[in-house]
Formats: structure tokens, sequence, C-alpha cells
């Protein structure tokens, strides 16, 4: 274990979704286990612009960790920026195919030969536009087809925007006929637009259906910070085990940080985080969970958005979350698990 001195701040980014790290923010735990050593943990998201720049994505920051998205951490790890993977979790977010509320689309089967809006963001890594293939790819395989048995329309789009604005304009104007969404802005969205939910991916019993950017969500730290001191990398993560030990039990308590985190309403959070919700953000590395990841990156790299393969397991670091398990008061078995039964459904 090395002893070099203590970084000043630790850094944490995390997306606008359920995340334990969120939670555990709002709760002011994860300053207070850091405070006896005199170390600030900020949210990259408050942090100036000289600071922050695009580091959520990039993961180009000492003395960060990140929660988010999986396409981002793909990437970004593709491109050789030395992170390392060390959790994932597993939550439904309400995965849609929308579509006009007088359309014929009734199921997934319907959706051969329809004009799918897939959006085209002006960004370093076009995670939107990822979510969109991934989500289609999703709800047509489920019907036994692929995006080969649709057509495929280019939707420019706003990054400053509403989130599925571009989209849902689209498809209001008529030149698409539908619209992946997923999440709670995405509720509120459709219903704002008048939108009709087409393909309910959340029902669907295989759950490589909804292999997408937010599922399995990544937390991934920088890699000279886990091998500096890899202590404070299992104190953190212990507290976001301890996070999400807290989310199963207060339901009421999660759903208010949802619509602080997400910026949705309470009917938006209530309806993309309505089954078994509150207890989703448990912690792992299970093989299934890896092995979900691993698909993922095979997809996003047929589609062009990873420049190099990724070795999931060689970027796996599963040791921290073991420790974590030791520091954490709640059973292990309630947070932490190398194989739990949810993922061998």
């Amino acid at each position: 274990m090395t002893h070099s001195a203590l970084p000043a701040t630790l850094w944490f980014t995390r997306c606008p979704v359920p995340t334990a790290t969120g939670i555990a923010a709002d709760l002011g735990w994860l300053a207070d286990e850091f405070a006896r050593d005199g170390i600030t943990v900020a949210s990259l998201q408050n942090a100036p612009a000289t600071t922050a720049r695009d580091h959520h994505y990039t993961h180009a920051l000492d003395g960060l960790f990140r929660e988010g998205g999986n396409v981002p951490a793909l990437w970004t790890r593709s491109r050789g920026e030395p992170t390392r993977l060390i959790g994932l979790t597993w939550i439904e977010e309400r995965q849609v195919v929308l579509v006009a509320a007088d359309s014929a689309v009734q199921e997934a089967g319907d959706l051969k030969g329809r004009r799918l809006a897939v959006p085209r963001y002006p960004l370093p890594i076009d995670f939107w536009r990822a979510m969109a293939l991934r989500g289609f790819e999703g709800a047509l395989s489920t019907a036994g087809l692929t995006l080969d048995d649709a057509v495929l329309v280019d939707v420019p789009a706003d990054a400053h925007a509403d989130q599925w604005s571009a989209e849902l304009d689209a498809l209001r104007a008529g030149t698409v006929d539908a619209v992946y969404a997923k999440g709670a802005t995405a509720v509120e969205a459709a219903a704002r637009h008048g939108a009709r939910i087409a393909v309910e991916l959340d029902d669907h019993p295989d759950r490589r259906t909804r292999v997408n950017n937010g599922t399995p969500r990544p937390i991934t730290v920088r890699e000279s910070l886990l091998e500096d001191h890899p202590e404070l990398v299992t104190r953190f993560l212990a507290v976001l085990v301890r996070a999400a030990g807290w989310a199963a039990d207060h339901p009421d308590g999660l759903a208010r940080v949802l619509s602080r985190e997400t910026g949705a309403g309470a009917a938006g959070v209530a309806g993309a985080y309505r089954a078994r919700g509150h207890r989703d953000l448990r912690i792992g590395l299970s093989d299934e969970r890896l092995d979900l990841l691993a698909g993922q990156e095979h997809a996003l790299r047929a589609h062009g958005f990873l420049s190099a393969p990724v070795d999931i397991r060689e970027w796996a670091a599963p040791e921290p979350l073991r420790r974590a398990a030791g520091l954490t008061p709640r059973p292990a078995t309630d947070t932490v698990t190398a194989d739990t039964a949810e993922d061998r459904q």
C-alpha cells in the first residue's frame, strides 16, 4: 500500500438517473466519511467550468469516481483512459417505444418497415444515438427482428434542448413512426407530446433485451487513485453500498431523492421506477452483470462507437467491492452480491 499524501479533493460525477452516488451525496454521507481525513468530496456537476470541462464523459481527472451510463465509460476506456470498473448496478428505468396516439403500431412486430427516430447530437460520444439504436434493437429482437427490418431516420438534436424533444417533435410532425425513450423525464415528455407507449421493454423476461446505456450502469474510478489509495476507494464504495441499502428500506425517501436527481416530478418518477425500483440499486460485479456489459461493448463496437475493444473482465477490479462489504454495517447479502437471485433471472 502506498504512503503518498492523501488527495485534497475526491471528485464524483453521476448522471441525472438513480445512482447510489447520488443518494449518498444527497444524504451527506460522502462528505461525512472523508471529513475526518481533511478531504473534501465535491460533485463535478457543481465544479467551475475550468475543472469540470467534459470530464463526466472523458473521466480525465485524478481522484474522480463516476457512476453513469456505460456508453461514455466504455468509450473512455476504449480510448486508453486509465479507469477501472469497480461496480455495476441494474435498475429498471421504464424503457419504451413511443408512437403517435393514432398509430397502428401495437407491439414490437409492428415496427417492421417503420421509420425509427435515431437522434444525432453534437457530442464527443453520442450516447443518445447509441441508446436509441440499442433500444430499438432490444425491442425488435423480442419479435425476432433486427434493425435491418426497419428504416432508421436521422434526427438532428440540440444538446441543450429538453431530452427526447427532437425525436418527439419528429413523431408529432409525422416524419418518424417510433421513438425510443427511457426514464422519468421520458414519461413526462411522452405525456406532453401526446405519445402512446407501443412496446414496454421492462415487461420482457429476458434482461438482454434491455441492455443499454444505463443497464447495467458502471461505477468507475481513475486507476491512479485505486493504485495509490486503495483504502479511499474501498471506503467510498462502502458508503455507496450503505446508500443502496438505505434505498431498499426507504422507498418514500428514495422517491424524493430521485425527483431531485432526475429533475422529474413525482408522476414521472413513479411511472419510470415502478417495479421494485427502490430495491434495485444493489452494487455487484457478478458474472451475469459482467456478461451483460460485455454484450453492450460488442454491440457498441459493431455500431462504430468504440475505437478499440474493451476486455470487460480485465477492466474490472472486484477487490475494492469485496473489501467494502466488510466495512458496511448491513449484511453483505443485502447489498453486495457475487451472484444474486436477481442476477440469475
